[in-house]
């Protein structure tokens, strides 16, 4: 699998915020590596317990766990939790790191996205958070170039913008 990233296989579309609260089934276009190809494409956000209870989870924490197949990336612009948005410092937009599933008889195909340690930055709202990926680390998520523990971080200090939440985001659209 190739390192490059393709930006021509892809149409332009806009990073958007992303609110924790979103309902499980909330659908969203994610960017995975399915049958050798990136492709982005539209799914809910849960997937089904692997109890099997009847019940969609939609963060799984990474800590000592390994996914060697079905990553995923969800694009977005910042985050909302309660009433505080979080989005990087440098204004540029970024990639949750997930997984997928594919559909079961009775479960559509879904994804979730994997959870880290707070940075220090969101330490002092939440003790831990959705891991974010910036753009250059897209393709080693994707293709498993780089080991769970090592790309599965959290960012340094002051990576994040962290502001009391007001109407529209003035994020930058999102080019693949």
């Amino acid at each position: 699998m190739s390192n490059a990233f393709v930006p021509d296989m892809f149409s332009i579309m806009n990073a958007t915020i992303f609110h924790s609260d979103a309902p499980i089934d909330y659908r969203r276009i994610i960017v995975r590596r399915h049958a050798g190809e990136v492709e982005m494409v539209e799914l809910p956000w849960g997937l089904r317990a692997r109890d099997g209870a009847p019940r969609a989870v939609n963060l799984v924490r990474s800590e000592g766990r390994r996914f060697p197949t079905h990553r995923c990336l969800v694009p977005a612009s910042e985050f909302r939790y309660k009433n505080f948005s979080f989005s990087l410092a440098n204004g540029d937009w970024f990639y949750f790191a997930g997984i997928w599933r594919p559909a079961a008889e009775d479960w559509p195909e879904a994804y979730t996205i994997l959870t880290i340690e707070a940075n220090a930055d969101i330490a002092p709202y939440r003790d831990r958070q959705m891991a974010v990926l910036t753009r250059d680390q897209r393709m080693d998520w994707l293709d498993g170039t780089v080991p769970e523990d090592e790309i599965l971080r959290p960012l340094p200090a002051g990576t994040f913008r962290i502001k009391r939440t007001s109407g529209a985001s003035d994020q930058p659209a999102l080019a693949l």
